[in-house]
């Protein structure tokens, strides 16, 4: 099995970039085109930062397709590998026998570029594979960390044992959030100085406000649209403002919520909405592409997301927030996780309790003033746009980067 991997032929298009050497070799299971805010936040981060070249080992999306023409344009060359786990743990042999082959696979890719770090996107599964590459080989690693996979670790007793060997061996931590970096010092004994702190972003050049007098095509004009974007699991909260509708209704009552996201919610989520009544005033956009995202972002009135903590599962960040912002539209989001790096509140939004998804009186309660209010929708609106332009935007976030995602290696030492 080592055999045929190690052999394994290497094909990767030339882009000025020499073949047989890169400064880091980035594991990432969630690539695009496969939706997922880590994904998406390497995805652009490493786009930018072509000084140091990287070698992107990335996983096939789940979109069944066996071209990428998308690769063929990113700066730096990008191998699609089968990085699927079922378990991220190491208690059943599929999971042993998956970690041995990526294990094997990355070794060689390594060997072969003479990679001088990894960088892994999550601490499970990549951040795995990269500490036992540095036991193995000396191969220096960082990893990104994003709040609900270390929370969520703490549930089980060997994915709990696996994370905190990931973290005590790692060479650097990426933290995504203010809250992520407390939970390292807190709740996983990291010591400060081995975190950074880096906020995700967004492409304020493609997310932007809409002309004025551009009439809605996605929306009907006459109605007050309510959005959220994410995929659907229990911790987003569509539940409890699909709950709140019913009394948004009797000051609203035209009020449209729009839902653009799938997951495994769907079936409860639209139970809710028959059981109220609802069909008329919530719309399922499921999947959408950038096209008709950011067509929605402009098109709504208000965006909100009503996380919520779920036991140990919470929103890490929250990058739909930005975009949202970004696209001039104040925001509504819950006060757990990470999402208060994403907002002002007061200026660009409202951070609130939204904890019990039947009683979302503090939900209601905002979401009604600002639908009643168009010309506090405008300033919050206005600032926004100006909070997410300078402290968001990818090409902001990237001069950090630079300096951040840069560890020693061995010969450097």
């Amino acid at each position: 099995m080592s055999t045929a991997i190690q052999d394994a032929p290497i094909h990767i298009a030339n882009k000025g970039i020499d073949p047989t050497r890169c400064s880091q070799l980035v594991l990432s299971e969630i690539f695009p085109p496969t939706k997922g805010g880590s994904g998406k936040w390497l995805s652009e981060i490493y786009s930018r930062l072509t000084s140091r070249p990287s070698l992107m080992v990335v996983g096939k999306s789940n979109i069944a397709v066996d071209i990428y023409p998308e690769d063929e344009s990113y700066p730096h060359p990008i191998l699609r590998e089968d990085l699927s786990m079922a378990f991220r743990g190491i208690g059943k042999m599929a999971s042993l026998l998956a970690y041995y082959r990526i294990t094997q696979r990355v070794r060689a890719l390594a060997k072969t570029h003479r990679a001088a770090s990894i960088h892994a996107a999550r601490p499970l599964f990549e951040g795995l594979v990269a500490r036992l590459m540095k036991a193995t080989t000396g191969l220096p690693y960082l990893c990104f960390i994003h709040g609900e996979d270390i929370n969520v670790a703490k549930t089980s007793r060997e994915l709990s044992l696996l994370t905190k060997s990931v973290l005590k061996n790692a060479d650097k931590l990426i933290a995504n959030s203010r809250f992520t970096r407390d939970l390292l010092i807190d709740d996983w004994k990291v010591g400060a100085e081995r975190i950074e702190l880096m906020h995700p972003g967004v492409d304020c050049r493609y997310f932007s406000p809409a002309q004025e007098l551009i009439p809605r095509s996605l929306f009907p004009e006459s109605r007050r649209v309510l959005l959220t974007v994410g995929r659907l699991q229990e911790r987003k909260g569509h539940d409890a403002l699909i709950h709140g509708l019913v009394e948004i209704r009797k000051s609203i009552p035209d009020v449209l919520y729009a839902i653009a996201g799938d997951g495994e919610q769907k079936p409860k989520l639209h139970r809710i909405v028959e059981s109220l009544g609802l069909e008329n005033h919530v719309r399922f956009l499921g999947e959408v592409n950038d096209t008709i995202l950011r067509q929605a972002y402009r098109e709504c009135d208000l965006f909100v997301l009503p996380n919520r903590s779920v036991g140990r599962d919470m929103e890490g960040f929250g990058i739909v927030l930005l975009e949202a912002q970004a696209c001039g539209k104040p925001v509504i989001a819950g006060n757990s996780g990470g999402t208060k790096d994403a907002i002002v509140p007061g200026e660009t939004g409202f951070l609130i309790n939204c904890e019990d998804p039947k009683e979302p009186k503090e939900l209601v309660n905002a979401i009604c003033l600002l639908l009643s209010d168009q010309e506090e929708c405008r300033r919050l609106g206005k600032h926004a746009r100006s909070f997410v332009e300078t402290s968001f935007d990818w090409g902001v976030l990237a001069q950090q980067a630079s300096k951040v995602l840069h560890i020693k290696s061995r010969t450097q030492r």
